[in-house]
């Protein structure tokens, strides 16, 4: 009888732990400890001994024991596959804006372990955003362009970066326990930049789970059609948008983070925690083809910000979600935290029956938000508070201090971006 009473005791306990987490990433314990850098200014590493360079047409493997410097534009091409030992360090080149692409048919098995993280950095001594390029890579799943293919050119080679297809189940590797930091190079003579990490037509067997993604100089995490899931993503004080999906991407994003900075985080149009779009040029646009279709779940999306009501009056605090026309986004048990507003619809998207239905906030945690759900250019949102405050959607409003709302968010080697409910006043109200 004392056996079932404890095990009873220990179900209950661990039922609660759940319960005063469970919007927002989630967690019995911290799953940021261990393979996470919050400090990577300061993490230094062994000098490089290996170089990498032009095309990668065979099965390679980079192994612990060598430092590899990514020097210019690196392809893996010919259907090779670029395998990672855990541990592995990659040096992004600055003076040549080292840059790994794994093109179409090819696979990068990138398989770190939570003790021992691949990891992609700078090779400067002061470590900025864009230092480098980032990592590129390219499947065969469907996306929404005419022909079914688009080219990710960015200052590389044309036929090397093709990406579309038809096999929505293609498998382009794994990506698992990774760190890309300080990635994202401007494009010579434009204002595009790379991305962190930038996923182009790719597939539904392709794994993509724990990746850190910091200070990037453009999108942390950008996905350009396929069909994903993705899990436990981090995005840090990028520039750019933490992750954008766009080009009819059939996504699905679970247990993830996006830490935004009011002076190093873009506060230009553009540049959000979330972005849903249907295309990135519309004259290149098929729409008989399935448009960007996004479900996300246990997705804190916080401001880092010691002060956030004056960060707004200087206008350095946008909004944290943008969703276009045309597009279907689902976002449940989510934190968004520190915005102005929360989330901000298309001025094409009309208020009505359909759009709302395909455009989904349940069971969300909107905190230090001025303002929670608008239309672009427009001031009043009655329409839209009135639907999403709607009990049946059980969405949650507080005005409570970061420090409070979450379980540890000024450790600085290993914060907790768990939510901490029982710090916390919420209401249903706004």
């Amino acid at each position: 009888m004392k056996k079932i009473t404890l095990l009873l005791c220990l179900l209950l306990a661990g039922a609660g732990a759940n319960a005063q987490q469970e919007k927002g990433i989630i967690g019995y314990s911290n799953w940021l400890d261990n393979w996470t850098e919050f400090k990577p200014h300061k993490t230094e590493q062994r000098d490089a001994n290996q170089i990498l360079a032009g095309n990668i047409t065979e099965n390679t493997k980079l192994l612990k024991r060598n430092v590899y410097i990514l020097q210019g534009n690196v392809y893996v091409t010919n259907n090779a596959v670029l395998t990672i030992e855990p541990g592995t360090v990659i040096i992004g080149d600055a003076s040549t804006k080292g840059t790994l692409v794994i093109t179409k048919g090819a696979q990068i098995m990138a398989q770190g372990q939570e003790t021992d993280p691949i990891i992609f950095t700078s090779n400067q001594s002061m470590k900025k955003a864009g230092d480098w390029g980032g990592i590129v890579v390219l499947g065969d799943a469907p996306i929404n362009k005419f022909g079914s293919a688009g080219s990710y050119n960015m200052d590389l080679e044309p036929a090397l970066t093709v990406y579309g297809g038809t096999n929505a189940a293609s498998n382009s590797g794994i990506l698992k326990f990774v760190r890309i930091e300080f990635a994202g190079k401007k494009v010579k003579g434009t204002t595009n930049t790379f991305n962190g990490l930038t996923i182009a037509g790719v597939g539904s067997k392709t794994i993509l789970e724990n990746i850190m993604v910091s200070y990037s100089g453009g999108d942390s995490f950008a996905f350009y059609g396929g069909e994903v899931t993705a899990s436990q993503l981090v995005s840090y004080k990028s520039i750019n948008d933490d992750f954008k999906f766009t080009q009819g991407t059939q996504g699905r994003l679970y247990n993830s983070l996006a830490v935004r900075s009011s002076y190093l985080s873009s506060n230009k149009d553009g540049s959000r925690c979330l972005e849903v779009r249907a295309y990135e040029k519309k004259n290149e646009t098929d729409f008989t083809k399935k448009s960007t279709s996004i479900t996300a779940s246990n997705i804190t999306m916080l401001n880092d910000s010691e002060n956030i009501k004056a960060d707004m009056e200087k206008g350095l605090i946008k909004e944290a979600v943008y969703v276009a026309d045309n597009t279907s986004l689902e976002l449940k048990r989510s934190v968004i935290s520190g915005f102005n507003p929360a989330v901000l619809l298309d001025s094409q998207t009309e208020v009505n029956g359909a759009n709302l239905k395909k455009i989904k906030f349940e069971e969300m945690f909107f905190n230090q938000c001025s303002g929670n759900i608008f239309t672009e250019n427009k001031t009043e949102n009655a329409d839209l508070e009135n639907w999403y405050g709607n009990s049946i959607f059980s969405n949650l409003y507080s005005h409570t201090d970061n420090k409070e709302t979450f379980v540890d968010i000024n450790n600085a080697k290993r914060p907790d971006y768990r939510l901490q409910l029982g710090k916390i006043t919420a209401s249903s109200g706004r």
